[in-house]
């Protein structure tokens, strides 16, 4: 995604031509003398990470299948979560050379080649963890999970493909149990992702009122269809207020730090939704665990961009 990981740091116009195929070769030959921690957290957007578990909780839950394997298949996805981020920086290497040259690879404090091998360990290490904890049933949706993951970063940047690895991750955490049971938890993650992967398109250049007004509409639908009981109905409307608030933002003024704004909501709130939809499926106390990492990832993205 341009989609979810996209933010302009440095205008192309300020670079000269020699910056640009300075950067570039930093981007793809510089071999860092060490493993750059801070660099290695910007790279996999590690704050963003705490809202991947809550999806294949929310499945689980769903399919009535909450067990030890849950954790196991919670971990494989935080990995793919990762190899995705990793593997977007290094398909957006070029790019990034002008429009952000201070991320991990085009500032030379990750290679564009330890980026590459990094994301295809994680990838790897995420489709056995997830046979070691669900067995061939997990595997039959690890596998297409981890494809469409790929795909996405090499090029096919279109929001279902996005929105679709999000679903599949939901129906990773229900394959122990039965899947027509959590297709409305996945439906419903999936149009969440749908909203904030449109409006992650228009975050370099800005929008018309037009898009926030859509995904506005997108975003009370989704809080609606993850209601029901007091506990679920809270965090649903929780949910809508986080998101809701910076995109009824953008309707007003749909400026690029509007709509950027909008995207790190979606990101940061999603376990607000997840947590209302455990809720639904009868885990109250659980889907309120999972809602307490919005605030937190809040928090730690004061620090590093999930986006």
């Amino acid at each position: 995604m341009r989609a979810l990981t996209k933010l302009v740091r440095a205008p192309a116009a300020l670079s000269t031509p020699g910056d640009v195929i300075a950067r570039t070769t930093a981007a793809n030959n510089v071999r860092p003398r060490r493993w750059d921690m801070r660099a290695l957290t910007e790279l996999v957007r590690a704050p963003a990470a705490l809202s991947v578990p809550g999806d294949v909780i929310a499945g689980a839950a769903a399919a009535n299948d909450i067990r030890p394997r849950t954790a196991g298949l919670a971990g494989a996805s935080v990995l793919l979560y990762w190899a995705g981020m990793a593997a977007n920086d290094w398909a957006d290497r070029d790019i990034d050379v002008k429009e952000r040259p201070e991320r991990p690879i085009p500032s030379g404090r990750i290679s564009a080649r330890a980026a590459l091998a990094l994301a295809a360990g994680l990838t790897g290490a995420a489709v056995v963890g997830a046979g070691l904890a669900g067995g061939r049933k997990a595997l039959n949706i690890a596998v297409p999970l981890a494809a469409t993951v790929w795909a996405y970063d090499l090029g096919a940047r279109h929001p279902g493909v996005m929105a679709a690895c999000r679903a599949l991750n939901v129906l990773l955490g229900a394959s122990g149990g039965d899947l027509k049971r959590a297709v409305w938890p996945a439906a419903t993650v999936f149009a969440h992702t749908y909203t904030v992967t449109l409006l992650s398109g228009s975050e370099v250049d800005g929008a018309t009122a037009r898009l926030p007004k859509r995904t506005l509409a997108g975003t009370a639908a989704v809080a609606a269809a993850a209601g029901g009981a007091p506990v679920s109905a809270g965090l649903a409307g929780w949910y809508a207020l986080q998101y809701g608030r910076p995109q009824l933002d953008a309707v007003r003024e749909p400026s690029a730090a509007n709509i950027r704004k909008s995207v790190g909501a979606g990101i940061l709130h999603l376990p607000a939704l997840q947590g209302a939809l455990i809720a639904r499926a009868g885990a109250p106390l659980l889907g309120l665990a999972v809602a307490a990492a919005a605030p937190l990832a809040r928090r730690l993205a004061r620090k590093v961009s999930p986006t």
